[in-house]
């Protein structure tokens, strides 16, 4: 009887298979890719992204798609994006440092130019000092006159109504006159250069207000400009135009202090 040689297959005194540490060094080398690849995802992924990741795992555990095998993929959450008017919002309050009553002056101004579709005549503007009405070209005044038109006079009765309310009671107003640069073509003994001109303008104005709609002269002052002031250069008939002009500025409290007082 022939013996069966030491180490045949199918023999008992067979050795390990030569073969077997292929499926131990592949599940090694799947746990390290694994590994890499976690790595590389944590560094890569920002806070949203993994928001999202995050999400759509919990809703995939939950019976709903996801990363899992038949599903969708990783569920888009929508990030909200801020809305226009929020951040226009956020503009302003800061132009105006931060100042709420301002603010609110500012938002009740325009809703009330808006609403009675004035843009073409009045505009509402913050600007580093404060709120400021301003009353373009010939709203208030005929050419070469500082007497107020009888038609223009609810316009100033609609921004006092704002600005007298208890809320705002404390705001410094001041009203500045300006002119374009062509000189008076008719002059006159009460207005003989654009001086006199715009300071009576924005007197008038003042006397308005504190005489007919009852706001406290110690907080509104007047002031002209003459062309001195322009927003636009003088160097077409639109751009005199838009430098002819009446502003009511609502002041910062910090300009507040620097307005005299006076003393009893």
């Amino acid at each position: 009887m022939s013996r069966r040689k030491k180490g045949s297959r199918g023999g008992k005194d067979s050795g390990p298979d030569p073969d077997a540490w292929m499926a131990t060094y592949s599940d090694l080398v799947t746990l390290l890719l694994c590994f890499f690849v976690l790595l590389f995802s944590f560094a890569e992924v920002d806070a949203e992204k993994f928001r999202l990741i995050s999400g759509s795992l919990k809703a995939a555990f939950d019976g709903g798609p996801g990363i899992l095998e038949g599903g969708e993929g990783i569920i888009e959450q929508p990030i909200p994006e801020p809305q226009i008017e929020d951040k226009l919002d956020m503009d302003i309050l800061e132009i105006l440092g931060g100042e709420a009553d301002l603010n609110e002056i500012y938002d009740q101004l325009r809703e009330y130019v808006e609403q009675e579709n004035l843009e073409e005549l009045i505009s509402v503007e913050a600007e580093e000092r404060g709120v400021v009405i301003r009353f373009k070209d010939n709203v208030l005044f005929d050419s070469g006159s500082a007497e107020i038109k009888t038609g223009s006079k609810e316009l100033l009765t609609a921004a006092a109504e704002i600005l007298n309310k208890s809320e705002f009671i404390e705001k410094q107003i001041k009203i500045e006159g300006h002119t374009d640069s062509d000189p008076i073509v008719s002059k006159t003994i009460r207005y003989q250069t654009n001086w006199e001109l715009s300071s009576a303008r924005a007197t008038n104005v003042l006397r308005y207000l504190v005489e007919n709609e009852g706001m406290a002269g110690e907080r509104v002052s007047s002031s002209g400009y003459s062309y001195y002031r322009p927003i636009a250069k003088n160097d077409t008939e639109e751009n005199k135009t838009r430098n002819r002009r009446v502003d009511i500025v609502v002041l910062k409290d910090i300009y507040k202090d620097l307005e005299p007082e006076g003393t009893e």
